[in-house]
């Protein structure tokens, strides 16, 4: 079962039950709060997340992805949580611009 480990949520592991889930619903059924401004549907940003181990477990990147890549809103080891789906072990963090005011990021 592939593990997604959270660095700046106190290293907050997540197993992946079923690798057909984005990463974003992964999150969300765990019980972790995580920004999603357009609900879900690849429209922002806020869902990003920042890879630091890993990369090559996830899924290509979508229309919506490179869409952003392209127009500078994601950068090179950034995906959209909503938009890509996890196949092995992964490290990645909460991107320092979509933190939530009311949670205790560990960095």
């Amino acid at each position: 079962m592939p593990k997604i480990v959270i660095q700046n949520l106190h290293n907050k592991e997540i197993f992946i039950r079923n690798e057909n889930t984005n990463l974003l619903d992964v999150i969300h059924e765990n019980y972790v709060d995580w920004m999603h401004a357009c609900g879900g549907k690849g429209r922002c940003t806020t869902c990003k997340v920042q890879i630091l181990d890993g990369s090559e477990c996830f899924s290509p990147e979508t229309p919506a992805e490179l869409k952003y890549r392209e127009a500078k809103r994601l950068l090179a080891n950034e995906r959209l949580a909503c938009q890509c789906h996890i196949n092995g072990d992964v490290l990645v963090k909460v991107a320092p611009e979509n933190k939530f005011s009311h949670i205790n990021y560990s960095d």
